[in-house]
């Protein structure tokens, strides 16, 4: 339970997936506020949890997604660990065997909680960061007459190809950890999460947050590599499976609404989105750069681009910083509005 919040289960039964199907596959979520309000729906990003309150940094009282003004359901992606993931499925689609999810995969699986199970009509808005942002952009592109709004923070319609190489980074050092054993580990590979959390770790942030020392978190961290083993490998350590992590990785990487219906045509998929978008990358991110953001909204029908000034990076857009959230909270409050 978090934040007297429990987190649900739904069982879709038999669903197929990009890679094959699942046999009982189950979507985690929570609800907050009065579903007679409008529905806002704010899935995870890569690295959150739902037990672990990722998403409250923007959801509750006084906050951006207020439960008294709007009825906010959060979903966790397939392979965070809570709902269907290679660390929970049993045989024979467990851990390596684990079938390749999509986006849409995971958009559809949300859709039947919402509409199934929460009886929900029409969604007022979709928000998201990074992975999260992919999937408001896969919500409007997927249901263009059952999403009015979405907001996309620090993320991309597509994930770029330098977003895609860099990613190669850290999946391959999770890989050739000595431990990994080809995901066929009986214990915590500890050699492969290690490498990935220092292989993953310095792009989270701007160049200028490093140059600052702002990894010490005034004075949590007397060293960088205390910062390193402290904030990133154990983060890794003690809250994910590395299956997890690589087939989570790999939705990201293959992430590209205009996949599917417009054959790979990008600016065709983005010009016919009817909802209204508010695009938010951030200066110094290193992920999703805010060149890709402002093409993106140069072709859809109906965007504003804001740009979070911040030397956070990319973690500017996921609660890292309370500067960014306050900045982030009064535009959303805006464009909710």
């Amino acid at each position: 339970m978090t934040g007297n919040v429990p987190v649900q289960f739904y069982h879709h039964g038999r669903f197929k997936v990009a890679g094959g199907v699942l046999p009982d596959a189950v979507t985690a979520y929570q609800t907050y506020g009065d579903p007679t309000n409008p529905c806002i729906v704010f899935p995870t990003c890569y690295g959150a949890q739902l037990r672990l309150g990722s998403q409250l940094y923007l959801v509750g009282e006084g906050k951006a997604l207020d439960p008294k003004k709007y009825f906010v359901v959060t979903f966790a992606l397939f392979c965070n660990g809570e709902s269907s993931s290679p660390s929970n499925t049993p045989a024979p689609y467990n851990g390596p065997y684990f079938p390749a999810i999509s986006y849409e995969d995971n958009i559809r699986a949300q859709y039947a909680v919402l509409t199934r199970r929460l009886a929900v009509s029409k969604v007022y808005c979709v928000v998201g960061f990074s992975m999260g942002g992919q999937q408001a952009y896969h919500w409007a592109a997927i249901y263009p007459d059952f999403v009015e709004k979405f907001a996309a923070i620090c993320s991309s319609a597509r994930t770029s190809p330098h977003n895609q190489c860099f990613l190669e980074g850290p999946k391959a050092a999770l890989r050739a950890g000595r431990d990994f054993n080809d995901g066929h580990y009986t214990a915590t590979p500890q050699v492969a999460i290690r490498a990935f959390a220092r292989a993953y770790c310095a792009w989270a942030y701007g160049q200028a947050w490093f140059r600052e020392h702002l990894y010490e978190m005034d004075g949590q961290y007397p060293t960088l590599d205390s910062f390193i083993r402290e904030r990133w490998e154990a983060r890794y350590l003690t809250d994910w499976d590395a299956n997890d992590m690589l087939a989570l990785l790999e939705t990201w990487q293959r992430g590209d609404i205009s996949s599917i219906r417009h054959g790979n045509d990008l600016v065709g998929c983005l010009g016919s989105i009817k909802a209204k978008a508010l695009i938010m990358p951030c200066k110094t991110d290193l992920y999703f750069c805010p060149e890709d953001s402002s093409h993106e909204v140069s072709v859809l029908r109906n965007a504003e681009l804001v740009v979070i000034d911040s030397v956070w990076g990319h973690v500017a857009g996921g609660g890292a910083n309370p500067a960014d959230v306050a900045f982030i909270t009064q535009k959303l409050r805006e464009f909710l509005a």
